[in-house]
């Protein structure tokens, strides 16, 4: 799960896309996962509890990934009008962790 890497707050992960939405390119960045990743590792967040920055690469490598796979996976999940992240990407990415966890248990 994602941390403030400065308070230490739990993030969620549409908030922070809803963040990256302000880039005029972000529908583009989906089409190509090393261009998001770059443009997330460079992207400057807001923590909304501290209201410090922070990099997105303070917040890893794996989940972002994840994330791009899972906005690509469900289509229409995000309101570009409005602007906003219409799945609930925290849950979808807990998800994603326990049942890779629960593969990795059934395959020993």
């Amino acid at each position: 799960m994602a941390r403030c890497p400065i308070c230490g707050e739990a993030l969620k992960w549409e908030d922070l896309i809803e963040q990256m939405l302000s880039l005029e390119n972000f529908r583009e960045l989906l089409g190509d996962k090393q261009e998001f990743l770059k443009a997330f590792s460079e992207f400057v967040f807001k923590c909304p509890r501290c209201g410090e920055e922070f990099y997105g690469k303070a917040l890893g490598e794996k989940e972002p990934g994840v994330v791009f796979e899972l906005l690509n996976d469900f289509e229409g999940g995000i309101d570009y009008e409005r602007r906003r992240v219409k799945l609930k990407l925290t849950n979808l990415l807990a998800l994603n962790t326990m049942l890779e966890e629960w593969d990795r248990r059934t395959r020993k």
